[in-house]
């Protein structure tokens, strides 16, 4: 098979892994920066093009676009669906997905479990806000941010206000969340492969640090799931309609609550938490399911 990895870095962990994981299997594969392709949009002959070059049907393309670039990233994944390319994480999901008050509407519809969250415009309205979600401490977050930038634990009423007309003031979009303190700066990250969870691990945050985020000095374990965890992250993977997928899980005393549902999960800290060759589970499900204009994703809205 001919598949395309999109990334702005072959250099990057997850992506050398999944180049390797793929010739490993007898696959060509080429890493493609999505930044530098460019489209000819047009109903008889969509055609996307790299670097002065005319690029080649794949068989298959998975997507690896960051935060940042993820309005050109789908386009151009778009253009490859259009082609006849099979996406591993469609790009309708992929942009589902990013967005966070979207993803946990969705979320919510379904009955999927989540901390209490409050949205707001209106700096006015910010004593009912904190008060919706059960009061201080509270979790406050930007919606655009990424790795733990942009969410403060606001830990009396005060400061929450504080924080949040800050923000308000920046004309910056955020949620508040109630603060799940049973988890105790620690979440689970369930790693969805095809509908299945492939591996899970338990990511704690450094001490002094609420957020577990790796990138913030958290550490990784190898975690056993319940049923219920496990049945809460393959639901929210189906429901924000993604193949691909890191399920962000907090313990709280009512059961798993999703924090977050990520469509380009990082493999460095899974695999080696687990020793689980994860990259090759995904180029296994794109050999079981690949096909021209063929997706799996179910998910709506």
């Amino acid at each position: 098979m001919k598949i395309a990895i999109l990334s702005r870095n072959s250099r990057l962990y997850s992506t050398k892994r999944l180049v390797e994981a793929a010739q490993s299997r007898g696959h060509e594969v080429r890493v493609l920066d999505h930044l530098r392709c460019y489209m000819n949009i047009s109903s008889s002959s969509p055609t996307l093009h790299y670097r002065g070059e005319d690029l080649p049907v794949y068989d298959a393309v998975i997507p690896r676009i960051g935060a940042s670039v993820t309005f050109y990233g789908t386009a151009v994944l778009r253009q490859l669906e259009m082609i006849g390319v099979y996406p591993v994480n469609e790009s309708v999901a992929i942009s589902r997905s990013r967005d966070k008050l979207r993803s946990l509407q969705l979320l919510s519809r379904k009955g999927i479990g989540m901390p209490i969250t409050g949205f707001a415009n209106s700096p006015d309205d910010i004593q009912d806000l904190i008060k919706m979600v059960g009061g201080a401490p509270l979790v406050i977050k930007l919606l655009e941010g990424t790795q733990g930038i942009g969410v403060v634990l606001a830990e009396t009423k005060k400061a929450a206000e504080s924080v949040i007309e800050a923000f308000l003031g920046l004309n910056a979009n955020i949620m508040v969340q109630e603060f799940i303190k049973e988890a105790g700066g620690a979440d689970i990250r369930c790693f969805v492969v095809g509908g299945k969870v492939v591996a899970a691990m338990k990511r704690q945050g450094a001490e002094g640090e609420f957020r577990s985020n790796l990138h913030r000095g958290g550490s990784a374990t190898l975690v056993k799931l319940s049923p219920a965890e496990r049945k809460t992250a393959v639901n929210a993977a189906q429901i924000m309609g993604l193949n691909v997928a890191g399920v962000d899980i907090l313990r709280s005393s009512r059961g798993p609550v999703v924090m977050e549902v990520n469509s380009s999960p990082g493999l460095e800290g899974i695999e080696k938490a687990t020793g689980k060759d994860v990259a090759g589970m995904i180029i296994d499900f794109i050999e079981k399911t690949a096909k021209p204009h063929r997706t799996k994703t179910k998910g709506k809205g």
